[in-house]
C-alpha cells in the first residue's frame, strides 16, 4: 500500500519522467489511480470511468519502444477530463442526465493533443450541470465532495476534477473555465488551476457556455505540471524557471477585488501578501475597480445570448437534433433551470443588449487591464481567487459573505469572472488553511498572451507560499 500512495502522489512530469526512464510501467501507475478511483467512489468525483479501456491503453504503451526524447512528454500519465470536454468513444453529458445517450465520435481539440503528448484518459469528470453553476452540486448524478470536507462542496464547475485530484486519483485534470469553473474549485480544494488566455487552447469540442468567454484549463497539484500540460496544448516552454520574485511589480487592486471577503480567506490573503513581500516582491497599490463595475454590468448579457446558439452548433457537429426547450425542460438541478428559463421570452438577452456588452463593455473593461498593467509597469495582479471557503452541500444556493446572504453564483465568481469576460490568464494557487480547516486560493491574472511568463510567475510566486495542504482524509487511505 506504501507503493501505491507514493505512485498517486507523483506529479505528471515525475510520473512521466520515471516511465521515459523505464523505472515506472504504465500498467502499475494506471493501476495505482485506478484503486485510488475505487477507494474515493463516495466523493462523487467520476461519471465515467473504463478500467479495462485504461490498461489497455498503458500495456500497448509498456509493448512499445519509447519514442525519441521530448515527442510525447505525457506518454503514460492518464488524465481526468471533465464530462462537457469531448473524449471520442465515452459520454458526454455536460452533467445532464438528459445527454446520458451522447457518445461523441472525435475527440475535442485539447484532448486530441494530449492523446498525441502520449497521455491517456482516466475518465470523465462531475460538473455543474451544464456547466452553469460554481458550487458542484449537480442534483442528477450527485455532487462532488470537497477533499478536505465531504459535507462541503468542491466549487465548480469542474468539480469532480478537484475532488479527483486533491485526493490524488489523478495526477492532473483538465476542466474549463468561463468565469471562474476552474480557478474556483481550485482555491475550494487546495489546488492550482490555470486558466489561458482565451483562444489558446483549442475551443472544438468543447460543450459551450459562452465562445467569447469560454476556454478549456488544467488543474494539477503544482504549477509545473500545467506548464508541461501547456506545452502539450499550446506549445509554450516543455519547463520553466522559477521567475524570482526580487523586483517583481505585483498589482493589488484593492477596490472591488480585495473587498467584502470572509475574514478566514482576508487573513489568509493578507499572509500571503507579507510572504511575497519577505521574498522581494513589490506590491503596487492599483483601481480596478471599473472592470468590476463591468464585469457586473455585461457579462451576463454576453454569455446568456451566447448560450443557445453555441449549443445548437455543438449539437451539429455531433448530427444531433438540438431542442432548447426539451433540454431546459430536463435540467435537474434548481439552480440551473432559471438561467436556461430566462433565455425565452421576455426575459431573453436582446440583440442590442448583447452588442453593447460585446462591442462596448467588453473592449472597455479589456483596455481597463491593458492600461493597469502599463500604468503601474506590473507582472500581474494578485487576489484572493473566492471571496470565501466551501459552503455546505445543500447550503450552496445561497450563501453567507461577510455577515449578509448573497447568491452563491455571485459571491463565488466576484473576483473569477472579470478575467474571464476579458479572455485573460489567471493562475489560482493555494494559500493554505484558515482556522476551520478549509482551503482559500490568490489569483494571479497576467496581460493578454502572456501565458509563459505568468505560469513562470506562478512557480516563483508558489515557492514563497506555504506547501499546498493535504487532505486529512488521504491517511485514512494511505493506511487502507
Amino acid at each position: 500500500m506504501n507503493q501505491v500512495h507514493a505512485l498517486t502522489d507523483l506529479s505528471a512530469r515525475e510520473a512521466a519522467e520515471q516511465m521515459a526512464r523505464g523505472e515506472l510501467r504504465a500498467t502499475d501507475y494506471a493501476q495505482a489511480l485506478l484503486a485510488r478511483a475505487e477507494a474515493i467512489a463516495p466523493f462523487g468525483a467520476l461519471l465515467h470511468l473504463d478500467a479495462a479501456q485504461l490498461l489497455a491503453a498503458a500495456a500497448a504503451l509498456d509493448a512499445s519502444p519509447n519514442p525519441a526524447p521530448g515527442a510525447q512528454p505525457l506518454r503514460g500519465v492518464p488524465l481526468a477530463f471533465k464530462d462537457n470536454i469531448d473524449v471520442a468513444d465515452m459520454p458526454t453529458t455536460a452533467g445532464s442526465p438528459w445527454m446520458a445517450d451522447h457518445r461523441p465520435r472525435m475527440h475535442a481539440g485539447v484532448t486530441q493533443r494530449l492523446i498525441d503528448a502520449g497521455a491517456l484518459v482516466l475518465g470523465k469528470t462531475n460538473l455543474h450541470e451544464w456547466s452553469q453553476g460554481v458550487t458542484g452540486h449537480n442534483h442528477g448524478f450527485g455532487p462532488s465532495r470537497n477533499p478536505f470536507d465531504s459535507t462541503r462542496i468542491t466549487g465548480g464547475s469542474s468539480g469532480g476534477n478537484a475532488a479527483l485530484l486533491g485526493l490524488r486519483a489523478a495526477p492532473a485534470a483538465i476542466g474549463t473555465d468561463t468565469g471562474g469553473s476552474v480557478r474556483v474549485p481550485a482555491a475550494l480544494c487546495g489546488l492550482v488551476g490555470y486558466r489561458p488566455t482565451v483562444h489558446r487552447w483549442p475551443d472544438d469540442g468543447l460543450v459551450p457556455i459562452s465562445p467569447t468567454f469560454d476556454t478549456a484549463g488544467v488543474m494539477a497539484r503544482c504549477v509545473d505540471d500545467c506548464v508541461l500540460i501547456d506545452h502539450a496544448v499550446a506549445g509554450g516552454p516543455l519547463r520553466l524557471g522559477a521567475m524570482p520574485l526580487m523586483g517583481v511589480r505585483l498589482g493589488v487592486p484593492e477596490a472591488y477585488f480585495w473587498e467584502e471577503l470572509d475574514p478566514p480567506v482576508a487573513e489568509l490573503a493578507r499572509e500571503s501578501l507579507r510572504a511575497l513581500q519577505a521574498a522581494g516582491a513589490v506590491l503596487v497599490p492599483c483601481d480596478l475597480a471599473e472592470a468590476g463595475a463591468l464585469f457586473q454590468e455585461g457579462s451576463m448579457s454576453i454569455s446568456l445570448h451566447e448560450i443557445l446558439p453555441a449549443l445548437a452548433a455543438y449539437f451539429a457537429r455531433h448530427q444531433r437534433p438540438f431542442d432548447a426547450r426539451a433540454l431546459t425542460d430536463a435540467v435537474a438541478s434548481p439552480d440551473v433551470r432559471p438561467l436556461f428559463e430566462w433565455l425565452f421570452g421576455d426575459s431573453a438577452i436582446t440583440p442590442e443588449a448583447y452588442a453593447h456588452a460585446l462591442n462596448v463593455l467588453r473592449p472597455r473593461m479589456q483596455a481597463a487591464y491593458r492600461n493597469c498593467f502599463a500604468r503601474h509597469d506590473i507582472a500581474a495582479l494578485v487576489f484572493p481567487t473566492s471571496p470565501l471557503t466551501a459552503a455546505r452541500i445543500g447550503e450552496d444556493v445561497q450563501v453567507t459573505l461577510c455577515g449578509r446572504p448573497t447568491s452563491a453564483f455571485s459571491a463565488y465568481i466576484r473576483n473569477t469572472g472579470p478575467a474571464g469576460m476579458a479572455g485573460l490568464p489567471a493562475v489560482s494557487l493555494p494559500i493554505g488553511l484558515t482556522r476551520d480547516g478549509l482551503p482559500a486560493g490568490l489569483e494571479l491574472t497576467g496581460p493578454e498572451g502572456a501565458d509563459s511568463l505568468l505560469l513562470a510567475l506562478a512557480l516563483g510566486v508558489e515557492s514563497a507560499l506555504p506547501h499546498a495542504p493535504v487532505p486529512g482524509a488521504l491517511q485514512g487511505l494511505a493506511r487502507g
